[in-house]
């Protein structure tokens, strides 16, 4: 099975510049961010073991007609922890991400998640209707969702007990590194981890703290219903890898099947973490989608 986690990419230059950082004080902790380009607003929410770099390729593809905002989720890199992580939950992420929104005065925004930042931005679309202009979710492990079939069932099993457990039980006995090893090598294959380029590598391990967070929280996912789906009314698209785990497909299907304002599409070459795995594509048919959507002036 491909990684499910959302890798660097190498040509970063303006996202690892600390100067481009700007803070904002959102639900008593403090989430860094980076903007660029003017129009309408943009915001990217990343996935597990990731942070704001990780969308470096899009902020300067997007740029070029968009207000882009890329921000680093509560306990993601560099933001400073506060408390345990024992609060951890897509909740509490979205209630951040709907604060971030208004804080900014964004107004309504197109919202561009990945992995569980898809998680986050459906959560956050369901409740704050008014802050999402149009929806792009790459495949979110909306996990309660398998439960729904046994084909479904046979993918969940799989995932915990295969990649979710062993890496839940290395970070609870303090060794980050091996927990995340355990998690890429778990989905990816043996090997997988030692495999990936120094950047990449690192990036996931300055994340590995949150990943413990994240394997342990009480609630690591929330129920997402039909009728959670129906208070959508914004357009989505909805993404999938060519290459990526039948499970993420089966998770997409339903969601289609719900939404009402839906279409979907294929990022061809690429698995879990297509924004990474093939950018160009990804970009060209995330901007066609959007280009439907822009405000006239």
């Amino acid at each position: 099975m491909p990684a499910l986690h959302c890798t660097l990419p190498e040509k970063t230059s303006m996202m690892n510049d600390k100067r481009q950082l700007k803070t904002i004080r959102v639900n008593d902790v403090d989430l860094h961010y980076v903007e660029t380009g003017e129009g309408d607003p943009i915001v990217l929410v990343h996935g597990s073991l990731s942070d704001f770099r990780s969308w470096g390729l899009q902020m300067r593809a997007f740029s070029k007609q968009y207000h882009v905002v890329a921000y680093s989720r509560r306990y993601h890199y560099p933001n400073t922890w506060t408390g345990d992580g024992s609060d951890y939950s897509v909740e509490l992420h979205a209630e951040d991400l709907a604060a971030f929104i208004n804080t900014l005065r964004l107004g309504a925004v197109h919202l561009i998640g990945s992995s569980l930042g898809a998680y986050i931005a459906l959560i956050t679309a369901a409740r704050h209707p008014e802050l999402t202009r149009t929806l792009v979710i790459g495949e979110p492990p909306i996990h309660p969702l398998l439960k729904q079939s046994p084909e479904g069932e046979v993918f969940l099993r799989e995932f915990l007990y295969t990649v979710l457990e062993p890496s839940k039980k290395a970070f609870q006995a303090g060794d980050f590194e091996l927990g995340v090893k355990l998690f890429i090598d778990g989905v990816s294959g043996a090997g997988s981890f030692d495999k990936l380029r120094p950047l990449v590598r690192g990036g996931l391990l300055e994340n590995a703290l949150e990943m413990k967070a994240e394997t342990t929280a009480r609630n690591y996912y929330p129920r997402f219903t039909k009728e959670d789906a129906q208070r959508i009314t914004a357009p989505c698209l909805l993404l999938t890898g060519e290459l990526s785990p039948e499970m993420f497909h089966h998770i997409t299907e339903i969601l289609e099947g719900w939404l009402t304002h839906a279409e979907r599409d294929v990022v061809p070459g690429a698995s879990h973490s297509m924004h990474t795995d093939n950018p160009q594509k990804y970009n060209e048919t995330v901007l066609r989608f959007l280009a439907k959507h822009r405000r006239h002036v």
